[in-house]
């Protein structure tokens, strides 16, 4: 890609909200990390199994950070395993599946790894591969695709 067409990407921040609607979640706030490159979603209860002759898995997600409700149930085909070093150095066998994505009004494809999150601070990581030649990213700001329209909290009865 030359510098010409870098210029007429939208900019995406460090933080975005994004879809996954495959699996079943229409909001998740993602950490745009261009240091990594493979993307990663915060996955329990990981159950490989066989469906119709092909290697599928049947995992729960925790879509909302810091909280343990709700909890969504997916399924998804394995695209592959793969070894994936944390950023603490470690490196773990990970299932790799293929889904949608969807972010400021576009939808594509991306490769995720399936990873127990639930220490980290982001329950998805949104790598560098996601979103080559899609985005630019803007370290240093959040949220340019917006923010999800919080529901009011009903006062409590006296």
């Amino acid at each position: 890609m030359t510098k010409e067409q870098a210029k007429n990407l939208p900019i995406i921040g460090w933080r975005e909200w994004v879809g996954l609607p495959d699996l079943g979640i229409t909001k998740i706030k993602a950490k745009v990390d261009s240091g990594a490159r493979s993307s990663s979603l915060h996955a329990f209860n990981i159950e490989p199994f066989v469906k119709h002759g092909k290697d599928w898995v049947r995992f729960d997600i925790h879509p909302r950070q810091r909280k343990n409700k709700p909890v969504v149930q997916a399924e998804s085909e394995i695209h592959e395993f793969r070894f994936v070093r944390s950023s603490s150095g470690e490196s773990s066998e990970r299932p790799v599946i293929l889904t949608q994505i969807k972010m400021m009004g576009q939808i594509w494809a991306i490769e995720l790894t399936l990873a127990d999150r639930h220490e980290m601070g982001f329950r998805m990581l949104l790598g560098r591969e996601a979103f080559r030649s899609r985005f630019l990213l803007d370290a240093g700001n959040s949220f340019y695709g917006g923010r999800p329209v919080r529901k009011k909290k009903k006062p409590k009865a006296e």
